[in-house]
């Protein structure tokens, strides 16, 4: 069962290089950051979110190499939003100018960019409000369509910017929409 831990590190402010170092020599942990510092520490997921999780990298990655429209990143990618925050969507894509316009030094590291397109699959004890400002966070930071996945309530909830979320329910089948064209997700198996 995956878990997560938020330590709340008020009076310590680790710098951008800290952070990258206890992400890099704790790899059997997820890390990330929230805007106020505070350090969320997540085990691994479990064999069917792990599962579920490389099918929709697969589906995207896929897409986007018949596309060659941008990148895609799993969940071991993390991005550093405008608002200082760390975070880690279960998959991400970007397009490829805005990528391409990153320098190798900040491609090698923590990207300091907001991804286009973010999917997140909760598991299941993954608090659902977390998830939401999460997704809201994602959405201030200039993402511009999001997929929360809620397998736990069979719903998924569609974030697009100044819009109000749109909740559908499971099975249904989802859509790129001009952001990413062509690509249609299934999601039958949830």
């Amino acid at each position: 069962m995956d878990s997560i831990l938020t330590l709340n590190l008020d009076t310590v402010r680790l710098t951008d290089e800290q952070f990258y170092n206890i992400c890099q020599n704790n790899r059997e942990l997820k890390f990330e950051r929230t805007a106020l510092g505070e350090l969320i520490i997540m085990s691994p997921v479990g064999g069917e979110s792990g599962n579920r999780e490389a099918d929709l990298i697969i589906d995207l990655g896929i897409w986007n190499r018949q596309t060659g429209l941008g990148y895609t990143f799993s969940s071991s990618t993390i991005f550093k939003l405008p608002n200082g925050a760390d975070r880690s969507p279960d998959a991400a894509w970007i397009q490829r100018q805005r990528w391409e316009s990153l320098t190798p030094e900040q491609r090698r590291k923590f990207p300091p960019i907001a991804p286009d397109f973010v999917i997140e699959l909760r598991s299941a004890t993954d608090s659902i409000e977390m998830l939401r400002a999460k997704m809201q966070e994602y959405l201030d930071a200039g993402v511009l369509l999001g997929w929360l996945i809620n397998p736990q309530q069979q719903q998924v909830e569609i974030y697009r910017p100044e819009k109000v979320v749109e909740v559908r329910n499971l099975p249904a089948e989802l859509s790129g929409e001009t952001l990413l064209p062509g690509f249609r997700l299934s999601l039958s198996q949830y």
